[in-house]
């Protein structure tokens, strides 16, 4: 959004929370945005004059303007301990209300404030809140919203330790560093009313605010690990492309209003608009997002996706080579089944496996099994002891498709009669990539020499001793015993 109105990226580390935020996280943040192609105007590394841009940098400045709430008189120190603050809100669950402070400390004179900090106790800033009245929005996403201030009670700013809290960072963050526009998740709307009641108290300009809906999961629960990948990192360690990441993200909860789903970085910034970001929720959906994905993947430079693949094949042991003719070739055989990178590796493992006998026993192929399969698997062993079929794929895909032809005509078949059965027999899978292409590279794999000895590449040769082993009764004995009857049933007419 910043990029379609001209404005700047600031990146800020919110890093208050001692416990959870470290230099590593900030570092997986930085190389996640870098990935995604999200260049930032201002940060930790590149100084605009509105930094530092950690927080826990800016402890003196949250210092300052809590004083200030003070000295306004829209603030207070309070002392009240941990015993004090369980007992109210034990005693609001008692009432069935919502937790709430007292106010114990709200109307506390010099004095008695003096009194404390003489005795060395510890305390907080809490922001007063009025009893009455309430705060007022106009969401660019949703609408006007409105709270009423009467069950919100006064509010931590800073804690005992000195350490700020989230709410009063933000906004002092925000104003100070001239945020326009705040865009986030509808789960931080109860956040947006205390920050909106510290803008005016210190008499910042408000920011335009939009409340985004939360990505939810097929099940309509929150994402979460049991749903899979949760963070930036691990999608790209499964294949995903940081521009198909971006594009599909993009999406949920948004739309150019045409049919339109792929689009480019420069291309979404061309075209978005916050008026076209819906209320309700988006679902996430993987399928969807390998679909996506697989399209930037496919329409990239050749060069960019050998490389990609050839990179995959070696690590995962299936090439001893990263480049070369036969990544090459590959590559245009099997780009049409990659939706994610790691697709690469299951594609060129089923082309060097031969699951036949399994196949074999698939209720799937009942029907191209039931059609005759064993005189085509004659006519194949046929072939392969005259040596016409070595020819035939060694020889590339005119001669191929002339041996396919004639084996038809000789067998009077043709069409899914003729090719479901051969690429069943030659490759052991139903499927995949054009069947004439599929077997001269599965010749290359055998004849290349960069095939990893753990690939388990299955040899033509092999193919045909197993073929030939194939006792065909049985084959049909066995899908017969898969199909199971259909029940009788009796119709009573009364």
């Amino acid at each position: 959004m910043f990029r379609s109105q001209g404005g700047k990226f600031i990146l800020r580390i919110e890093d208050t929370d001692l416990e959870r935020s470290t230099r590593e996280s900030e570092e997986a943040v930085l190389r996640d945005l870098t990935w995604l192609g999200l260049e930032w105007d201002e940060g930790p590394n590149k100084d605009g004059g509105v930094g530092p841009y950690r927080q826990s940098e800016r402890t003196s400045l949250y210092l300052k303007y809590a004083e200030q709430l003070v000295e306004s008189g829209h603030a207070y120190k309070c002392f009240c301990t941990d015993e004090e603050l369980e007992a109210m809100r034990e005693e609001a669950k008692a009432k069935n209300l919502p937790p709430k402070y007292s106010g114990k400390w709200a109307k506390a004179n010099k004095d008695e404030v003096e009194a404390e900090l003489a005795k060395g106790k510890p305390y907080t800033y809490r922001f007063r809140v009025a009893d009455e009245g309430s705060v007022k929005i106009n969401d660019l996403i949703r609408g006007e919203v409105v709270w009423a201030l009467d069950t919100l009670g006064d509010f931590i700013i800073l804690r005992s330790n000195g350490q700020p809290v989230y709410n009063f960072c933000v906004a002092v963050d925000d104003a100070t560093m001239q945020i326009s526009h705040v865009i986030r998740a509808e789960e931080h709307l109860p956040n947006t009313l205390r920050q909106a009641l510290i803008y005016q108290a210190l008499g910042f300009p408000m920011p335009k605010f939009g409340h985004v809906s939360l990505i939810l999961a097929p099940d309509r629960s929150k994402l979460s690990k049991r749903h899979g990948a949760t963070s930036v990192g691990q999608f790209k360690e499964m294949g995903f492309l940081s521009q198909g990441m971006v594009n599909y993200l993009a999406l949920l909860g948004w739309n150019d209003g045409t049919e339109d789903e792929i689009f480019a970085l420069d291309q979404l910034i061309e075209k978005f608009s916050i008026e076209r970001v819906t209320k309700s929720a988006a679902i996430f959906d993987n399928t969807k997002l390998r679909w996506i994905n697989g399209q930037h993947l496919r329409s990239l430079p050749e060069k960019a996706l050998t490389q990609m693949c050839g990179e995959f094949w070696e690590k995962a042991s299936l090439l001893t080579v990263h480049e070369g003719p036969f990544v090459e070739d590959a590559v245009r055989v099997l780009k049409g089944g990659l939706e994610v990178v790691s697709d690469a590796g299951k594609g060129l493992s089923d082309l060097l496996s031969y699951p036949l006998e399994e196949s074999l026993c698939s209720p799937e192929v009942k029907e191209i099994v039931d059609d005759n399969l064993r005189e085509v698997a004659d006519a194949i062993l046929t072939a392969y002891d005259s040596g016409d079929l070595q020819n035939a794929i060694k020889s590339g895909h005119d001669e191929w498709q002339k041996w396919v032809k004639s084996a038809g005509k000789s067998m009077k078949r043709k069409g899914k009669r003729l090719f479901m059965p051969i690429r069943l027999l030659i490759t052991g899978k139903r499927a995949g990539p054009d069947i004439g292409s599929a077997v001269e590279l599965l010749y290359k794999a055998e004849t290349s020499g960069v095939v990893h000895a753990q690939a388990g590449l299955v040899t033509i040769a092999e193919r045909m001793k197993r073929l030939k082993e194939v006792e065909w009764d049985s084959v049909s004995e066995k899908l017969a015993s898969t199909v199971k009857a259909p029940e009788s049933a009796t119709v009573l007419a009364h």
